[in-house]
């Protein structure tokens, strides 16, 4: 944006701090993310030169029995080493949650309560300053007392009013006694904020939830008598009495800044047709019925977005703003997008003369089980600025590009020259069956020898244009809006040097990934040279020529570098001892691609399937079976097989991620290949009894195979279970469309 300073906007950071309840079960998202015992965290966090943080001194966590029986110690420790870093936090006290079990949001003093912990907040730690007493007093009361998710789990018009009325005449006692004890305490008051839309019939329920919307804002700024809509829906059957209303005409507390959270998810669409989508989104108001989902699901073009859902705020409320969570759930490229556009939002927003305080990277050590709003605990995560799943955060593609805002600088990124599947009319990633969304596939191209086509602007190279993980990450990378050029042999010969360099000269790519190579196992034995040509001395070329035109490269290995002997899952440090050719030749190209190339990337993986090629092993065994053939399969193998979709989907965040080094990348299981196929068999409801478990040495392999080459990680990168895996893979083998021979470049 031409003429904007984007330095004068400061980055701030957030913790995912959840301490939610659901029945007599606490559950802390400090707990998920190790953050509860992890300290050093906040000097990961300085160096990315953030300055503002919203941090927890959570009610339920420091009080959990009373304040006669608080404990501080966490908080003055992480307090404490805050200040030491130059970090203002931004005290968080009640986050999605009820309060302790002596309380409730419906507790007629719970507001007495609360202002009691914040006085003791108040009086110990004095030199705090920004305060966000209750987290979306909104969407919380929604939550926990309209649709029953969290304690106290009501659903109930009632139970909603009081707990939204609860939670603000909290917040305002919290803060005025809070500024007794801090003169210079100031209110940063969140709230989700999103904005609905319907159809024409469905219009008069959209409006309702349009003014519902900014009732936590309107009763805090003494505004919640103008709100007509809502003051008749909070006064109506006797909700609440208009005593109650009214204390917020004389007892408001305006934030000195509002914090505007806004997801993929905020924006609603309203639909009678209820036939058109998924039973999940069926919903009804007493008058009608009608469906309730993401607006980016049925009409993009309805979509408001960050720059029209803050200027709405400001118009509204003429007070300072910021935005005080930015997060998406997704691949890596689509959550730098993501915040982009926020970013641009509020430098927009800031050039036009609104007052701007801050855009906050949210979940900074990412958020465990939001897919079902805590309300299962399936372990289910979604990264942040770091990943924690290894249990030391390592930085992703966010925190590169957090620093770089943070300090003043312009990211610039090949993946950020493209938009998010949420401007792109039929690219969402599922429809509403549940199955992915067909798209449009790369055309198929001739392979003949000729003059390389132009490149795009930055782009992605891919070998391995005749195979099926070649073919995988071209399907991906188009749906994932990544530019990419895929190159057959004639193209790109890995074992040629004059080749290398013509094709990275040509293209200048900013990625390549291998995909090239001999892959007959068996037939290795007999013809190592051409194994060790194509799967060592090819990649060894490829990543120095790499490091040479400042590509990043990423090449694949195999789990048979193992010998077997283990009892569990081979981790990336397990020293390797291949017993046959193939593995010998993976091995080698391992040691000699990161000698050559320290920066590369090397992906273990084992007995990969798709939905997009009929030759992988369980492919087979489905055809198979649907022919009401026998299938034999070997008993004695214990592997760990990977479905391609996750294997490439990961492999690329870890590219984004400038990830480097030996990863192991599988779906985690212990399984031999025989119960692989009866476990898909069953799934797939075919019969099982065709399937013939059979002893190795029967099958007439001619390289010897490890017995057991599980594969696990201690990187922390872990697929999905292996029977999500499977069940995906059969619902999409039944509507994929039949994959390119060979995909064409396709520029983003």
């Amino acid at each position: 944006m031409a003429g904007v300073d984007k330095t004068i906007i400061p980055v701030w950071g957030g913790i995912e701090c959840t301490v939610h309840r659901l029945k007599d079960e606490y559950r802390n998202q400090l707990d998920n993310s190790g953050h509860q015992t992890r300290i050093s965290d906040l000097e990961l966090i300085a160096a990315l030169g953030i300055k503002t943080l919203r941090y927890p001194v959570v009610w339920e966590s420091v009080a959990p029995n009373g304040l006669k029986k608080a404990d501080w110690s966490w908080v003055d420790e992480r307090l404490e080493k805050l200040q030491g870093l130059g970090i203002t936090p931004i005290a968080g006290l009640l986050h999605h949650g009820s309060g302790p079990s002596y309380t409730s949001l419906t507790d007629p003093d719970f507001a007495e309560k609360f202002t009691e912990y914040a006085v003791a907040v108040a009086e110990r730690y004095p030199w705090l300053e920004l305060f966000t007493p209750i987290n979306e007093p909104l969407t919380t009361a929604r939550f926990s007392c309209l649709y029953g998710h969290w304690y106290p789990h009501s659903r109930d018009a009632q139970s909603f009013s009081t707990a939204l009325l609860n939670q603000c005449k909290a917040t305002v006692m919290a803060m005025k006694a809070i500024k007794r004890i801090i003169p210079n305490a100031q209110l940063v008051q969140t709230e989700d904020m999103g904005k609905c839309h319907s159809t024409k019939k469905m219009a008069y329920q959209c409006r309702f939830e349009n003014e519902r919307r900014w009732s936590s804002l309107d009763l805090l700024c003494g505004k919640i008598q103008e709100n007509s809509l809502m003051t008749g829906y909070l006064l109506e059957l006797g909700k609440v009495s208009e005593k109650e209303l009214e204390y917020f005409s004389s007892n408001h507390y305006a934030p000195d800044i509002i914090g505007i959270n806004h997801y993929i998810t905020s924006e609603r669409f309203l639909d009678e047709n209820m036939q058109h989508y998924p039973a999940w989104s069926h919903a009804g108001n007493g008058r009608d019925r009608y469906a309730d989902v993401d607006v980016v699901r049925a009409d993009i073009n309805k979509r408001a977005g960050h720059y029209n859902i803050l200027k709405e705020a400001a118009e509204r409320y003429n007070l300072p703003l910021a935005l005080t969570e930015v997060h998406l759930g997704a691949t890596r490229e689509e959550q730098l997008r993501w915040f982009m556009e926020a970013w641009n939002a509020v430098c927009k927003l800031k050039h036009e003369g609104v007052d701007i305080r801050g855009i906050t990277a949210w979940s900074m050590l990412g958020a465990y089980d939001w897919n079902t709003l805590l309300t299962q605990k399936n372990n289910f995560y979604e990264s942040g600025v770091f990943d924690v799943r290894s249990g030391k955060p390592r930085p992703t593609a966010l925190a590169w590009l957090i620093k770089k805002l943070a300090n003043g600088e312009t990211p610039a990124h090949p993946v950020l020259e493209a938009d998010g599947w949420w401007k792109n009319p039929g690219a969402s990633y599922f429809n509403y069956s549940g199955k992915p969304t067909a798209r449009e596939l790369p055309q198929v191209v001739s392979m003949k020898k000729g003059p390389l086509p132009e490149p795009p602007s930055r782009t992605i190279l891919i070998t391995g244009a005749t195979g099926t993980l070649g073919r995988a990450f071209a399907r991906i990378c188009k749906i994932r809006n990544i530019s990419y050029h895929i190159l057959s042999r004639q193209e790109l010969d890995i074992t040629s040097q004059e080749s290398i360099e013509n094709a990275l000269r040509h293209y200048q790519p900013w990625a390549v990934i291998n995909t090239a190579g001999y892959v007959k196992v068996d037939e290795a034995e007999r013809m190592q040279d051409r194994c060790f040509l194509e799967n060592t001395e090819g990649p060894a070329l490829l990543a120095a020529a790499c490091l040479r035109y400042n590509a990043q490269f990423t090449t694949f290995s195999t789990d048979l570098v193992f010998d077997g002997k283990a009892h569990s899952p081979y981790l990336e440090s397990n020293p390797a001892a291949p017993l046959n050719v193939y593995g010998l030749s993976k091995l080698c190209a391992e040691t000699k691609v990161l000698k050559v190339n320290p920066a590369a990337l090397v992906i273990r993986t084992s007995s990969f399937f798709g939905p997009w090629d009929e030759y992988n092993f369980i492919s087979q065994m489905v055809r198979t079976l649907e022919e009401n053939r026998y299938f034999f399969a070997s008993k004695d193998h214990i592997v760990s097989p990977t479905y391609i979709p996750d294997l490439v989907n990961n492999t690329l965040d870890l590219i984004l991620d400038r990830a480097a080094g030996i990863w192991h990348l599988t779906n985690p299981s212990e399984i031999s290949l025989a119960d692989f196929a009866f476990r898909t068999a069953e799934i797939a409801n075919l019969n099982p009894e065709l399937i013939k478990a059979t002893e190795a040495k029967q099958l007439g392999y001619k390289a010897i195979r490890p017995t057991y080459s599980a594969l696990g990680s201690e990187k922390g990168i872990l697929l999905p279970q292996l029977d999500d895996a499977i069940s995906r893979y059969i619902r999409e083998r039944e509507t994929a469309a039949t994959a390119p021979v060979y995909p064409e470049a396709v520029t983003s």
